[in-house]
């Protein structure tokens, strides 16, 4: 198994790779699942299909950008199709999500997932997306076999919209919203608060979800930046955000169990009334994580198995793809590579350091 030092993405090419001969590591309980040495089973599997973006959020990205992969460093929708069925006969995977940066580039996303929901092992499947776009391709992406989408808004004034995403993109991406919203039958909001710029913006954008039937999510901000400027004492906390929502809404703890999701939800109800008006998650990485039932795994857009969003190694899967590994070896890697997941991100270690790679460049 290669673990490779996390840095600017390199180009996966070159000689061919001999295909590693795997030996599951000792203590590994002799099971197909993608379990770790403290119990976790991942059956949940983010697919990053790009690392470009058209918009350079300030919690994501510089103003500038970020080098991108050169074209065949990044998986072919064979190769994804291929390991995402690895993942759903071989090793337990239930979920499929589609990340980026922004998965809506791929020329073939709708090619990608019709070809993921033929699998015999059909997973559900979901799309991560900023939805600028998304107003012309929602009809076929369900067409085509994917189960629900997540949107990305953080704002609905224009101006801020402007200013957090550095593209003048607002009316588009609601127009994507309004898309999804005609063909799909679940369509999730997620939105980070800065604070000094669209905290005072959460009560608003929750009525406007409850109103058109959407779940929001408000997400802590995370130390996955470029510039690296995450500043944990500046950030907005999940209890901040449960206690603003509280001056105009009634939260109470939502009775669906949470089995593994990373959102805290809770039925949002009219004070004055006491009706239930819907639901809205938090997820609180950083200040209530929830490491312990951790289901996830990723495959970032050049094909390497992480374990964590926050891991400083990732083991690579395209290699021995493409040098003729069997699919019994690459399931065996990812097997070998899940095993080895830290009990948590660390965030709260003296010693933690955030991770070279970007959100954009490791896919949510």
């Amino acid at each position: 198994m290669a673990l490779v030092e996390l840095g600017i993405p390199r180009l996966v090419g070159g000689p061919r790779p001999e295909v590693p001969v795997v030996a599951l590591p000792a203590g590994r309980p002799s099971t197909a699942a993608l379990v770790d040495r403290f119990g976790r089973v991942a059956t949940d599997l983010r697919v990053s299909l790009t690392d470009r973006c058209n918009l350079r959020c300030t919690y994501c990205m510089p103003a500038e950008g970020l080098p991108t992969l050169p074209r065949d460093a990044v998986m072919t929708r064979a190769e994804i199709v291929r390991l995402v069925g690895v993942a759903t006969r071989d090793l337990g995977v239930r979920q499929v999500r589609f990340t980026g940066g922004e998965p809506l580039l791929r020329g073939d996303l709708v090619e990608i997932v019709r070809d993921c929901a033929a699998l015999p092992h059909r997973p559900e499947l979901s799309l991560t997306t900023n939805a600028v776009g998304l107003d012309s391709r929602a009809r076929a992406l369900r067409d085509a076999g994917l189960d629900r989408v997540n949107v990305s808004l953080d704002t609905l004034d224009p101006d801020t919209f402007a200013t957090l995403a550095r593209r003048p993109f607002l009316e588009r991406t609601l127009a994507g919203i309004d898309a999804a919203a005609a063909v799909f039958d679940v369509v999730k909001v997620n939105a980070v608060l800065v604070r000094g710029v669209n905290l005072d913006h959460a009560a608003d954008l929750l009525g406007w979800c409850l109103e058109r039937g959407f779940e929001l999510r408000f997400i802590e901000q995370m130390p996955l930046d470029a510039d690296h400027a995450w500043d944990r004492t500046a950030m907005v906390t999940a209890a901040e955000v449960r206690a603003l929502l509280g001056e105009r809404f009634m939260l109470v703890p939502d009775d669906a169990p949470r089995d593994g999701a990373p959102a805290e939800r809770f039925g949002v109800l009219d004070p004055a009334t006491g009706r239930r008006l819907g639901r809205v998650g938090v997820i609180a990485s950083v200040t209530e994580p929830f490491c312990g039932d951790c289901r996830r795994t990723r495959l970032t857009a050049e094909g390497a198995v992480r374990d964590c969003l926050f891991a400083h190694t990732e083991t690579n899967l395209l290699g021995p793809l493409r040098g003729g590994a069997s699919d019994d070896v690459l399931a065996d890697l990812w097997r070998t590579a899940m095993w080895g997941k830290r009990a948590g991100h660390g965030m709260d270690d003296a010693g933690f350091t955030q991770p070279a790679r970007t959100m954009s460049a490791i896919g949510g």
